[in-house]
């Protein structure tokens, strides 16, 4: 909380106006203090001879950070679940915005089509783009194609461990930098990477918000956080009943 990096407003917004039960808020706040029984604390604190790797892939020490962030077994299913909600949202919003239809009224419930479009916009949601070259990263998780402003965004979702939100804000802008430059000769459209990161615990960088302004839909950095922290809250509770 102290990295000069870090919106220690946006990051505690939270616990003002999230709405989450008591208990939910209860389970992140007992996660970002590292006091919750993963086996690393109990082999660390309690002393009680627990082994301290992971009880799902055996590899690491289990802590807070291993459980909802780096855990090899946990990255294909639930960090991508996580990953996606959070993606869901943004692209509901901008289909919205663009007059798109979407498969449900209710954002957390939309289903996202690989390509939806319209005379205004195109939206491709995890979807490669083609290029003449080849361009290895070349897949982000929604790319926005604006006929009439003549601008293309590639928007790229991350939910890393808290520690991790500037170093992982940094790689998405500069990953794309070549498929920006591929899209501008080939779509002759202004094209701009726009990162959204928020940290697993709900930490935020500053500038983020000024990020999400460059979406077409009014983007609720609020609502970004607490979809996060539900994917952590589930990600925890669900690895720590594990006997």
């Amino acid at each position: 909380m102290d990295d000069p990096d870090v919106d220690t407003w946006q990051t505690n917004q939270w616990l003002r106006s999230a709405g989450l039960k008591a208990e939910t808020g209860g389970l992140i706040v007992a996660a970002q203090d590292q006091s919750l029984a993963t086996r690393a604390y109990l082999h660390r604190k309690v002393k009680d001879g627990t082994n301290p790797l992971c009880r799902l892939c055996g590899q690491y020490k289990e802590t807070i950070d291993h459980i909802i962030s780096g855990c090899p077994v946990l990255a294909p299913t639930e960090y991508t679940h996580r990953h996606n909600k959070v993606a869901t949202y943004i692209h509901w919003l901008i289909c919205r915005h663009y007059g798109i239809e979407t498969s449900t009224d209710k954002w957390y419930d939309h289903q996202p089509l690989t390509v939806s479009e319209n005379q205004d916009a195109t939206i491709l949601w995890d979807m490669p783009v083609h290029t003449d070259r080849e361009i290895k990263a070349n897949r982000p998780d929604i790319v926005v194609k604006d006929f009439k402003e003549k601008k293309c965004l590639l928007i790229d979702v991350a939910v890393p461990s808290d520690k991790n939100i500037s170093i992982k804000t940094t790689e998405k802008l500069s990953k794309y930098k070549d498929l920006e430059i591929e899209i501008c000769r080939m779509w002759q459209m202004k094209t701009e990477t726009v990162p959204v990161v928020v940290g697993a615990l709900g930490m935020c960088k500053k500038g983020m918000n000024a990020y999400l302004n460059k979406l077409p839909g009014q983007i609720d950095m609020n609502l970004v956080q607490k979809t996060a922290l539900l994917g952590t809250a589930h990600i925890l509770r669900k690895m720590l009943s594990i006997k």
